[in-house]
């Protein structure tokens, strides 16, 4: 006893499948065209999106050479100037936020 119907090709199956839709409705024909269209633009929609914007962007690292000589007097000078460069961007970045609060009247 076969549980499942034989195989059948492709062929045969859109034949079964044209002779139902013989059968039924203009309307029941239009319905499921249509529903088999949005199914299709979905599909095709999650395709494209799947193969937009899927790899990083690639970020630059900047490495700064030292000599292999370097003192530790050097190493100190070298600080004192990136802390002052931090700490110019700091104040310039409170004093947007200063005006920022100054034009919104924030208090």
């Amino acid at each position: 006893m076969a549980v499942f119907p034989p195989i059948s090709s492709p062929l045969a199956a859109l034949r079964d499948l044209r002779a139902f839709l013989r059968q039924r409705s203009r309307e029941q024909v239009i319905a499921a065209a249509l529903s088999i269209l949005v199914t299709i633009i979905i599909l095709i929609v999650f395709l494209v999106d799947s193969k937009v914007n899927i790899k990083p962007v690639e970020t630059p690292i900047y490495v700064e050479n030292y000599k292999p000589g370097r003192t530790d007097a050097d190493i100190v000078a070298d600080q004192k100037k990136d802390m002052a460069i931090r700490e110019s961007y700091k104040k310039a970045k409170q004093k947007q936020f200063k005006e920022l609060e100054d034009r919104f009247g924030i208090k």
